[in-house]
C-alpha cells in the first residue's frame, strides 16, 4: 500500500463509521471492470452487491444521470417529475402491480410494504387482530428496526433488543413450518425468493406456490422481498415471473437504479386503497436524477435479446462453478449464484480471489457470492472461473 492510499485508507476509518472498514480505495468502474488508488485492476462479480445490473458506468445511465442533474436533481413527492413518472409507468407496464411507492433504499421499501400490508388488514378489512408477519429463518430484509425484527439472523439483531413485536419466523423450503403459524393473527408472509445475505438459498417453486396458496385461504398478503433478486438477475424482468408465483406486495432496490440509490415496493390498486393521503411518505421518493437513472435501467433491460442473455451467461456461470474442484455446492438461479465452500475457506477465499483480481464477497458463513452484471460476457466468466480455481488451490479447497 502506498502512502497516499495508506492516509486515505486511514482517514476514511478514523472519520467514518466504525461499522465499516475497508483497505481499499476504488477510483473508477468501466463496465465489468474497476481499477484502485494504485492502479490494480479488478473483474468485478460482486456489482455493487447486485446494484450495478449494466456495470460500471453505463453510457445510458450516465447520460441519464448527467441530463437530469442538469436540469433538476430534488422537487419534493409535493411535486410530479417526468422521470418518477415514467418509471412508474415502466414499473407496471411490466408487473402485476397498478401502483408503485418509490422510495431511496430496500429496508425503505421493506418497511413500507409491511406497513402497506398492515394498514390494508387493519383498516380496508377492518381485521385488527392481524398483527403478525412470518418471515423465514436466514432471511434479510434490511438494517431499521422492523426489518432487522424481520430477518431471520440473530447477529444482526444483537444489542438492538427490545426489537418491534409482531414477527414470526419459519424456515424456508418448509411449508408444514408456515402452516403451524399462520392463522387468523396473520397479516402478511414476507420471503425472498432467493435468500441472499443468507446464503444464496433459492426457494422451490412447490414453497413459493405452497406460500400462494396458505396466504389465499387464510386471508393473509404475500409479499416478495426481491431488492437483490429482482430487475432481471434471475432471467426474468421480475424473480416472481422466474417462478410463475404472482405475489400481493413486491419489494425492489439494488439493481434497480444500476449505481444510484432507489427503492420501491408495488402492488395492486386494491391493496393500495389502504393508503390515503399523508399515510406514509419519503422525501426523497421519485428523486428525478435516481428516477431518470432508473428509467435508463429498464428500458436497457427490457430490449429485445437482453433477459435471454442474462439467461445464457447464467447458465453458462452455473456450469463453470460447477466445474471447480474444491466447492461443496453451487446454489442460485440465474446471475445470483453462490459457491459453498464451507465457513472456515469462504472469507479467505474472497481474499485470495481479490489478491488475484477478482472481487466477490461472502453471504451468509459458508458462501461465496457472485452477482456480475446482466452485461456480462462469456470472456468474463471464463475469467472469474480461472480466477476462482487458483484461488481456490491456493487456500487448499
Amino acid at each position: 500500500m502506498n502512502a497516499t492510499t495508506e492516509a486515505l485508507v486511514k482517514l476514511g476509518n478514523t472519520t467514518g463509521s466504525t461499522t465499516y472498514a475497508p483497505t481499499i480505495v476504488m477510483e473508477r468502474g468501466e463496465g465489468m471492470e474497476v481499477w484502485d488508488s494504485e492502479g490494480n485492476h479488478y473483474l468485478d462479480f460482486l456489482a455493487g452487491i447486485a446494484v450495478n445490473a449494466l456495470g460500471h458506468c453505463h453510457p445510458r445511465v450516465v447520460q441519464a444521470v448527467q441530463e437530469q442533474a442538469g436540469r433538476m436533481m430534488q422537487i419534493s413527492n409535493v411535486f410530479f417529475s417526468r422521470p418518477q413518472i415514467r418509471l412508474q409507468e415502466l414499473l407496471t407496464a411490466h408487473s402485476f402491480a397498478d401502483r408503485v411507492f418509490l422510495c431511496s433504499s430496500g429496508a425503505e421499501a421493506n418497511e413500507g410494504a409491511m406497513k402497506l400490508a398492515r394498514r390494508y388488514q387493519r383498516v380496508t378489512k377492518g381485521e385488527t387482530q392481524r398483527v403478525e408477519i412470518i418471515a423465514f429463518e436466514r432471511s434479510f430484509h434490511g438494517r431499521t428496526l422492523a426489518a432487522i425484527a424481520a430477518t431471520g439472523q440473530p447477529k444482526y439483531q444483537h444489542g438492538f433488543e427490545p426489537l418491534p413485536p409482531g414477527f414470526v419466523h419459519a424456515r424456508f423450503n418448509d411449508l408444514a413450518s408456515v402452516e403451524a403459524l399462520i392463522g387468523p393473527q396473520t397479516t402478511a408472509v414476507l420471503v425472498e425468493p432467493i435468500q441472499g445475505e443468507g446464503g444464496i438459498i433459492p426457494a422451490t417453486p412447490e414453497f413459493l406456490q405452497g406460500l400462494r396458496d396458505l396466504c389465499d385461504k387464510h386471508g393473509a398478503l404475500l409479499i416478495f422481498d426481491e431488492v437483490q433478486a429482482g430487475i432481471g438477475r434471475t432471467g426474468d424482468l421480475f424473480a416472481y415471473q422466474t417462478y410463475g408465483v404472482t405475489p400481493d406486495i413486491i419489494t425492489l432496490a439494488k439493481g434497480l437504479g444500476g449505481g444510484v440509490p432507489i427503492g420501491a415496493f408495488l402492488s395492486t390498486n386494491a391493496i393500495f386503497a389502504a393508503f390515503e393521503r399523508g399515510s406514509h411518505a419519503t422525501t426523497f421518493g421519485g428523486n428525478p436524477v435516481c428516477a431518470a437513472a432508473s428509467v435508463a435501467v429498464l428500458e436497457t433491460v427490457l430490449e429485445p435479446g437482453r433477459l435471454e442473455h442474462a439467461r445464457a451467461m447464467g447458465a453458462l456461470l452455473r456450469a463453470r462453478l460447477e466445474a471447480l474442484s474444491g466447492p461443496r455446492e453451487v446454489r442460485g438461479v440465474g446471475l445470483m449464484l453462490g459457491v459453498d465452500v464451507g465457513a472456515e475457506l469462504a472469507p479467505k477465499l474472497v481474499v485470495a480471489a481479490r489478491e488475484r483480481g477478482l472481487l466477490v464477497n461472502t453471504a451468509g458463513y459458508e458462501t461465496v457470492r457472485l452477482v456480475p452484471p446482466l452485461t456480462v460476457e462469456a470472456e468474463h466468466i471464463e475469467r472469474c472461473a480461472a480466477i476462482l480455481q487458483d484461488a481456490l488451490n491456493a487456500v487448499g479447497a
